[in-house]
């Protein structure tokens, strides 16, 4: 085993001086896992307008009502989960209901018990809300999440399209009642 995966993870809520580091840690995790099936230009068009410093994330990091909790390895970030209001397009969603909108962990840190951690905090945090069911959506060839949503006690409930670069992915609407 490397010696630089030896030492332990630690978890917290990211601070404003995360963002950056966090946005660069997200864009390379997406980049580690979809890039090959997109035309470069747009993908990194995509990756500006998610990650950007203007991007999506920005946004949500400053927006209080999304939680977030972030695996860091000496300081920096391997890891986030992210968790929002209902967002995806959701069959018979209850009132109070969240989404687990990312979860993602680095390719070098696969297999190590982060998404496992990461997911232990997000369906506590929306325990703690009280929401009834915690909705995701995940790209229907994404077999390594998808084993780790059943694990967890999700459920295929429906399909929805993601949109990058004109180009329509099959996604699956994923369902855990809490």
């Amino acid at each position: 085993m490397p010696s630089h995966l030896e030492d332990p993870i630690t978890y917290a809520s990211p601070g404003e001086h995360d963002h950056a580091a966090l946005r660069a840690m997200a864009r390379r995790s997406f980049s580690e896992t979809f890039a090959r099936l997109h035309e470069p230009s747009s993908f990194a068009e995509f990756l500006d307008c998610s990650y950007g410093e203007d991007g999506t994330m920005a946004h949500d990091l400053n927006d209080p009502a999304v939680r977030w909790l972030a695996g860091l390895h000496r300081g920096e970030p391997v890891g986030y989960a992210k968790l929002t209001p209902l967002r995806a397009p959701a069959p018979r969603p209850l009132p109070g209901s969240v989404e687990l909108q990312q979860i993602y962990v680095l390719a070098d840190w696969h297999g190590r018990g982060v998404a496992d951690r990461l997911m232990q905090w997000a369906l506590a945090a929306a325990t703690e809300l009280r929401a009834p069911q915690m909705y995701l959506t995940v790209f229907d060839h994404n077999e390594r999440a998808k084993r780790l949503y059943r694990r967890h006690g999700f459920v295929e409930v429906g399909r929805c399209a993601f949109v990058l670069g004109g180009r329509a992915h099959d996604d699956r609407i994923w369902l855990r009642d809490m």
